[in-house]
């Protein structure tokens, strides 16, 4: 018999791999108890002193169910795709496969069946099968609940932003999520009029969901444009309506939780104060932009008729 350790791939062992190795089926679970593996799913164990997150999951799964593919929200997760909402659903795992499928193994997941997967539409990311960008966009775009939700994940698609600390080029061209929803799928009609209202401008999704709440009241700034400072520095504010001076920025909570960054905010607050085209700046908090859009809609709309 091989030691169970020999057997794992990626911190994962399967029981029918130790079993075809020579370990009796009665004995093993003990055994692995024993020795600290701990049980992922149905016949599938992680090596000890592994943490059994998402990813080592998804690869056990991967392991025991080969059809599947990550896609929607994990596949986001995986291809560092924002999302609104992302935290709340982060625990499932999301996958697609040919219809019909079989059952879940007990796990907290989505199967998402379908006829429509070929070879095109995934290749491996992070050690994972996984929907490609345009597929994973497409797919979450169609499956939106929300005019935001599905603009939100396009405009950071499309984006050169930081996600997750991490900077990165766009992981997906417009052209391509344009052929990718001309597919007759349903929800692909709807999807190509949300399309249009992506701005690869956009930093944030409170940055989307602000733009989108402009726009319904017939606000149409610039998004980022570029200025210059007093001292010749460029800057770029989140939106700027230019013939009234105005400029606003939005605050998300998570880039200005340490001194340092609330440092640099100020600095940056400052700065833009000093840019020619600027004689006023108007704040707001991501969680106005979510939660009381009209307040900010509002508050404009009073500054711009000053």
């Amino acid at each position: 018999m091989y030691e169970l350790a020999i057997l794992a791939r990626g911190g994962v062992l399967l029981t029918v791999w130790a079993v075809a190795a020579g370990w009796a089926p009665g004995r093993l679970a003990g055994r692995l108890r024993r020795d600290g593996w701990q049980r992922i799913c149905r016949g599938a164990w992680a090596a000890p002193g592994r943490e059994v997150d998402w990813r080592l999951r998804a690869t056990a799964l991967q392991f025991l169910r080969p059809e599947l593919v990550c896609s929607h929200g994990t596949a986001a997760r995986l291809h560092r795709i924002e999302r609104l909402g992302a935290a709340d659903a982060d625990s499932r795992l999301d996958f697609t496969a040919p219809a019909p499928t079989r059952s879940a193994l007990g796990l907290h997941l989505r199967i998402h069946g379908t006829t429509f997967l070929t070879s095109r539409d995934w290749s491996n990311r992070r050690g994972l099968r996984t929907t490609t960008p345009a597929r994973t966009v497409g797919d979450l775009i169609r499956t939106s609940a929300t005019r935001e939700e599905a603009v939100v994940v396009a405009d950071s698609a499309l984006a050169r932003r930081a996600v997750g600390g991490v900077r990165r080029e766009a992981v997906v061209r417009y052209e391509e999520l344009v052929a990718e929803l001309a597919a007759p799928r349903p929800g692909g009609p709807r999807a190509r009029t949300w399309l249009r209202l992506t701005e690869p401008a956009s930093g944030s999704p409170a940055e989307t969901v602000a733009r989108l709440r402009m726009g319904d009241t017939g606000l149409v700034p610039e998004c980022q444009p570029t200025l210059l400072t007093a001292n010749g520095r460029p800057l770029r504010p989140d939106f700027l309506f230019r013939a009234a001076g105005l400029a606003v920025e939005i605050e998300g909570y998570a880039f200005h939780g340490t001194r340092r960054a609330h440092e640099r905010d100020v600095a940056r607050f400052n700065a833009l104060q000093s840019c020619p085209e600027v004689r006023r700046v108007l704040r707001f908090t991501a969680r106005e932009i979510f939660h009381h859009p009209d307040r900010m809609t509002g508050t404009i709309l009073a500054a711009l008729s000053l």
